[in-house]
């Protein structure tokens, strides 16, 4: 069994970015890689296809990471995908299917056949890849919850893989978060862990020397790498820790205003608008953030009655609304579509109180009842004269009435557009077709697809001069040096 598990000192250290590179980077060598997360906790997700056909819901994250790995993403790169609905309760994607939900409540006892799935999930892959790049989740080192794990040192304890943990330099205290992560494990998974590597770090690379070598010498584990800080090259993401920093740079001409909902899911929809460069993304949380946009834009959401009534509770349904009237043009992609109808009902309780009802924004003839069976699809067809498809991911059932026409699997009244397929501005044609219609845009000639292959050989290309890939590839395929030394305050005991 050859593999490797990214570990992090914190959320957003940089798993998914150092996994992506080296899915690539072991690719370029031959292997056949497979990427692998047991677990991930995000509203941002994909379509994809089990090897039996069947369409199923993974996380963007992995997608990607596939698509790095030249490989075909199926659902056993991510068995568990937890989509947050609250605080304390999350719905549950087993195998790329619905089942059910989890509440912090029973968080140990109400996952162990969750740890089963994930587990044999990672024996299939690692059976039929030469390697599986695993991502963990958070931190090994939540050692709260270490009973329980079966993502990060439970999963390297069940496959016996070498960990190798990244730490964010950028948010300070590197050194002290990756020597305390190692820490405070338990001896047998500290035997499994070893080294790191660091992420983001600005300047001289001189001044870091000595730090490295002294986590080295207290931690008897080596550094494979430092990755400097490249804003150019952010993938699409699998949480919205950093949704700013997606913001569109250059000399953009238009203002395209994202409504930040708070339950926000799939908001890699509007990736592709931020390529444009005649296009300034930004997102949206106040009325007057709307004031000046060419295009409003309401994205998908896990839970679209709550950011129904957070939208009124801000005064952003009045403001979308006059935007509208205006003249000015809006787009609502799934859960943002639905808001943009007359009536938005969850008899069963699917997302809310069994039989709760809200009023849409009325600017769109449909009404949305959600049903308890989830609709996973990958439609093709046309809108706007051009090729369009995307993939869906939704409990609503959509009825079009006489005052609007069908668009895209949702509808169009004049300068209002709903669509139920995420992923459509991606495609090239459509996007160019619906910039033209709503904005007056000429072609840019922006290719998503060779931009996002771009960005990964980039990253790619970042790892194999600043990391030891090849030392990274022999730890995968041989395991963890023997006699690690296990650590204790002060250095290694």
């Amino acid at each position: 069994m050859s593999g490797l598990l990214v570990a992090g000192t914190t959320s957003d250290a940089g798993k998914s970015v150092v996994t992506t590179a080296l899915c690539r980077a072991f690719a370029r060598r031959g292997l056949r890689v497979a990427p692998y997360k047991a677990q991930n906790m995000s509203n941002n997700s994909m379509v994809c296809r089990g090897r039996d056909g069947v369409t199923a819901e993974i996380g963007r994250a992995q997608w990607v990471q596939a698509v790095a790995a030249r490989a075909v993403p199926e659902p056993e790169m991510n068995p568990v995908l937890l989509k947050p609905g609250t605080d304390r309760r999350s719905h549950v994607v087993l195998m790329g299917q619905p089942a059910g939900d989890v509440s912090s409540a029973d968080w140990e006892t109400g996952r162990r056949h969750l740890a089963e799935a994930a587990h044999a999930a990672f024996d299939d892959l690692a059976a039929r890849y030469d390697v599986v790049v695993a991502e963990g989740a958070g931190s090994p080192a939540e050692i709260n919850l270490r009973a329980g794990d079966y993502v990060n040192m439970g999963l390297a304890r069940h496959a016996r893989l070498p960990v190798v943990v990244v730490g964010d330099i950028d948010r300070g205290g590197v050194f002290a978060s990756m020597y305390g992560t190692v820490g405070l494990l338990e001896p047998a998974d500290q035997a499994l862990v070893a080294g790191f590597v660091v992420n983001k770090f600005r300047g001289d690379a001189g001044l870091l020397r000595p730090g490295l070598e002294d986590l080295e010498r207290l931690t008897g584990r080596r550094v494979f790498g430092v990755l400097p800080w490249d804003p150019g090259l952010w993938l699409d993401s699998e949480d919205a820790l950093d949704l700013e920093g997606r913001r569109a740079r250059g000399d953009a001409v238009r203002r395209v205003a994202v409504v930040r909902l708070p339950r926000v899911s799939n908001f890699t929809d509007v990736d592709a608008l931020g390529l444009e460069p005649d296009l300034d993304v930004v997102f949206a949380s106040g009325p007057r953030d709307l004031s000046d946009a060419d295009l409003v834009v309401l994205p998908g959401t896990r839970s679209t009655l709550a950011d129904l009534a957070w939208l009124r509770s801000r005064g952003l349904d009045r403001a979308v609304v006059e935007h509208a009237r205006r003249g000015r043009p809006v787009l609502g992609i799934c859960g943002g579509f639905q808001m943009l109808g007359r009536v938005v009902a969850d008899p069963d309780g699917v997302e809310a109180e069994p039989g709760a009802r809200a009023e849409g924004l009325g600017l769109l003839d449909v009404r949305t009842d959600f049903a308890v069976e989830k609709t996973l699809r990958l439609p093709e067809g046309s809108a706007l004269g051009a090729p369009a498809s995307g993939y869906e991911i939704h409990h609503g059932r959509i009825t079009v009435g006489d005052g609007a026409v069908e668009f895209l699997g949702g509808a169009r009244a004049g300068n209002v557009f709903g669509t139920m397929w995420h992923g459509s501005l991606e495609g090239d044609a459509f996007r160019r077709a619906f910039l033209a219609e709503t904005l007056g845009c000429a072609p840019s000639g922006v290719r998503f697809a060779a931009a996002r292959e771009g960005r990964i050989e980039g990253l790619a290309d970042l790892a194999e001069k600043h990391l030891d890939v090849d030392a990274l590839a022999g730890l995968a395929r041989d395991g963890a040096p023997g006699a690690l030394p296990v650590l204790a305050p002060g250095g290694v005991r």
